[in-house]
C-alpha cells in the first residue's frame, strides 16, 4: 500500500483490515497493490514504476482529482481497479482488490468508455487496414483457428477458404509461432482460453 500522506494511508489500512478475505502483506511481496494519488496522470504513472512492488503486480488506485491518461498506457502499468476517492468505502475497496485478485478489474464506467473508443480507434483505423485483430492474428488466421476447432479437417478448412491444404498447414505453423504453441490442439485451446475465438 502506498499513499503520500500517513493519513490516508492510515485510512486505506483500516478499510483493508475490516475485510476477512485480505491480508495485508509488504510491498515488495504483493501482488496487488493500494496507492493512493492526487489523479492518474503521467506523474502517477512514474511513482508506479518506482514502487518496490514485484514484477507483474497489479494496481488498485484511489484518485481523488482526477483521469489526465491513456488508458491504454494505465492498463500496460498494471492498474486493474480506480476508485474515487469521495466514492470509496471499505466494502467498496475490498471488493475492487478482490476483484483484481480474481483476474477482474474494476473500472469506473466513463473510463471503460474512454477505453472501448481507443480500443475501437486502433482496431479501426491501425489494425483493420492491416488485416489484424487486437489480439494479433489476422481475420484469416482466426477463422482457420474456429474452422479447426469446431472439428473440420484440413483439407475441409482448405476447400471452405478456398485456398490449398498446404497454405492452411502455413497459417497454423505462423499462428503456433506467433501464439507460442507446440502443435494445433495447444493453438486452438489457447485462442479458446484467451476468447480469440
Amino acid at each position: 500500500m502506498y499513499a503520500e500522506d500517513p493519513l490516508t494511508k492510515i485510512g486505506l489500512m483500516t478499510c483493508l483490515e475490516k475485510s476477512p478475505q485480505i491480508t495485508l502483506t509488504a510491498m515488495a511481496e504483493a501482488m496487488t497493490v493500494v496507492v493512493a494519488v492526487k489523479a492518474v496522470d503521467s506523474s502517477a504513472l512514474e511513482l508506479l514504476r518506482g514502487l518496490p512492488a514485484p514484477t507483474g503486480s497489479r494496481f488498485v488506485l484511489v484518485v481523488s482529482d482526477g483521469w489526465h491518461a491513456d488508458p491504454a498506457a494505465v492498463a500496460a502499468h498494471g492498474i486493474r481497479a480506480v476508485l474515487w476517492r469521495a466514492e470509496v468505502d471499505a466494502a467498496a475497496l475490498a471488493r475492487a482488490v478482490c476483484d483484481v485478485v480474481a483476474g477482474r478489474a474494476y473500472l469506473p464506467p466513463a473510463i471503460q468508455a474512454r477505453l472501448m473508443d481507443q480500443m475501437d480507434r486502433i482496431q479501426r483505423e491501425v489494425l483493420g487496414p492491416r488485416g489484424l485483430t487486437a489480439s494479433g492474428l489476422s481475420s484469416r488466421e482466426i477463422t482457420v483457428l474456429q474452422l479447426l476447432s469446431e472439428g473440420f479437417t484440413l483439407p475441409e478448412i482448405a476447400a471452405k477458404l478456398s485456398y490449398s491444404e498446404r497454405t492452411i498447414k502455413n497459417i497454423l505453423s505462423a499462428v503456433q509461432i506467433r501464439l507460442g504453441q507446440r502443435n494445433r490442439v495447444q493453438a486452438v485451446s489457447y485462442a479458446i482460453r484467451s476468447g480469440l475465438i
